[in-house]
């Protein structure tokens, strides 16, 4: 790396510096409790938008899909197309606003308590912040591993350390400033993560001779594809791998649509439709999540592709080959050290650290509230403690060490995986629950337990014993049963969320038919239009009465 320590020094004490200052904008308008742990419910839906898409977007999108598309390819594109659809479009226009009237209809600030007032019950709420709390680590220890990776390619700095720094300049804001800081701060890091990822893409074909021709030379390296990628199904980085191969399942089942749907399900994004005032609020915003989306993981995804074709040209060898024991973690970090200028991977380091500050600041609010408020102040104390924003900062302080450890023991090539994994785990348990909570009455608090309890087990069981790429390398099976799955052949591909969540919709369907419904009372204060939405249609009735000449 010939770019000075100097001038990246620079460049960290004047992004750092806007950083907090932009955190403390946030967290002067902090009110107490609600401000602190829902921004007030008044953010703009730029900001809205920005923050969900720069929570979303991180370095394991960048840093860890970018190397899985290196490695198996640009079928990975369909996750763009499902990350729009469903995270954004279904996200903002479908679910969104009911989620923002019923939050603020019962009084709800975190997403099990979302949940669990919807159903009145507190075991759902203390069930889900558990199941936060334990496993949203694994998936925030994902993130800060893609920050310390290209934080150790780029500066040379230990590993360790760069774990550390990064970890704790993300705590101080987050710790202190509440929802409103970190949204804030997405959304100035979001920017950033435009500007970068965009000179990303016109450089990248640029130097490799334009579109098309890029393209064409990916195209025609399908011969160098390792034997032992081929057997497993891979046939080129601009085809989809063979129908049913192993590479096949994981690459659908697993990321496409563990990623792609489990976005509906992930707390830390749901509870940011309760920051806005109103529902309208929610469709201006798909008009800016959607092409950061777009720019953000398309980019990521297909630069990470085609830098099979730069390492080809310049090492004659293919990315998986370039880096150490074929960690797919490394490959993005090593394409952008070598092939970009060398004053832009200094301005690249902060955009890789802005997707990555954005998400774990968002995963360490939500595990925070989830531990702190959700399954200590409202579940062991039952509310008979009032220091909320006290306990709140405690539950982010154990979860992000409980992260940061979990990031020093991870094996290489965890960070697309863990994130999946977390992902997959997220929709078994939440998403059919959530729809239920939002779009049928008929959904009774036993339907609802069941279905939760039913999807996570369901899910962790699946990962623990059946599933090959988990089952194997936790070894629990083999340690139990002698074997290293339960189940054999095309079993041992099928991703948990293809068994745990219909599993989990079947419960939630069943056990609402045969228990009794919760009260008419509740249900028509849980549903009903707020003033402004009671507003908005009486003008519209008025103008309609007026054109009639009623």
């Amino acid at each position: 790396m010939a770019v000075s320590i100097s001038v990246l020094i620079l460049f960290l004490i004047v992004y750092l510096g806007a950083t907090f200052y932009v955190a403390y904008l946030g967290y002067k308008k902090n009110s107490q409790t609600e401000g602190y742990m829902l921004a007030g419910r008044g953010v703009h839906p730029a900001i809205m938008a920005l923050s969900y898409g720069a929570a979303f977007i991180s370095t394991s999108a960048i840093i860890g899909f970018g190397g899985v598309a290196a490695s198996l390819g640009m079928g990975l594109l369909w996750l763009v197309f499902m990350n729009i659809f469903f995270g954004i479009f279904i996200a903002f226009v479908v679910f969104g606003p009911r989620t923002r009237r019923m939050g603020l209809n019962l009084g709800a600030i975190t997403y099990p308590e979302f949940i669990g007032k919807r159903f009145q019950s507190k075991f759902i709420q203390a069930f889900s912040g558990l199941l936060i709390g334990v496993f949203m680590p694994l998936y925030a220890s994902s993130v800060i591993i893609g920050a310390g990776r290209f934080l150790e390619t780029t500066l040379g700095v230990n590993y360790n350390i760069a774990l550390i720094i990064f970890t704790i300049i993300i705590a101080s804001y987050v710790i202190k400033g509440g929802l409103l800081s970190v949204m804030y701060v997405d959304a100035m890091q979001a920017i950033l993560m435009i500007l970068g990822m965009g000179f990303l893409l016109i450089y990248t074909y640029n130097m490799l001779g334009g579109v098309t021709e890029a393209h064409q030379a990916l195209t025609n390296m399908a011969n160098l594809v390792p034997p032992a990628l081929v057997a497993q199904g891979h046939q080129g980085w601009t085809s989809m791998p063979a129908f049913g191969s192993p590479i096949w399942w994981t690459m659908v089942s697993t990321i496409i649509m563990g990623v792609g749907i489990g976005v509906l399900a992930q707390p830390q994004l749901a509870v940011r439709f309760m920051t806005v005032k109103d529902d309208r609020s929610l469709k201006r915003a798909v008009a800016v999540g959607g092409p950061f989306l777009l720019m953000m993981v398309g980019v990521a995804y297909a630069i990470g592709a085609i830098s099979n074709v730069y390492f080809y040209r310049t090492m004659g060898k293919i990315a998986i080959q370039v880096v150490p024991d074929g960690n797919t973690d490394l490959i993005m970090p090593m394409f952008l050290n070598h092939a970009l200028p060398e004053m832009f991977v200094a301005i690249f380091m902060l955009c890789l650290l802005a997707a990555a500050m954005s998400t774990a600041a968002a995963q360490f609010h939500t595990m925070g509230t989830a531990i702190g408020y959700d399954v200590y102040q409202q579940s062991i104390m039952k509310g008979k403690s009032k220091a909320t924003v006290h306990v709140t900062k405690i539950g982010i302080a154990f979860t992000i060490l409980v992260a940061v450890i979990l990031a020093y023991i991870l094996p290489g090539s965890i960070i697309a995986r863990a994130t999946a994994m977390f992902m997959g785990l997220c929709t078994a348990a939440f998403l059919p629950l959530f729809i239920g909570a939002l779009f049928w009455k008929r959904t009774t608090k036993a339907g609802a337990t069941a279905s939760l309890v039913i999807g996570s087990l369901s899910s962790l069981f699946w990962l623990t014993f059946v599933h090959a790429k988990e089952a194997v390398p936790l070894k629990i099976c083999m340690a139990i049963f002698g074997k290293e799955t339960l189940l054999s052949g095309t079993w041992t591909l099928v991703d948990p969320i293809l068994i745990a969540t219909p599993l989990s919709f079947l419960a939630l369907v069943m056990v609402s038919f045969v228990t009794p419904q919760l009260s008419p009372e509740f249900l028509k204060k849980a549903f009903r239009l707020r003033f402004e939405d009671e507003e908005n249609l009486e003008k519209v009735s008025g103008s309609a009465a007026d054109s009639t000449g009623v």
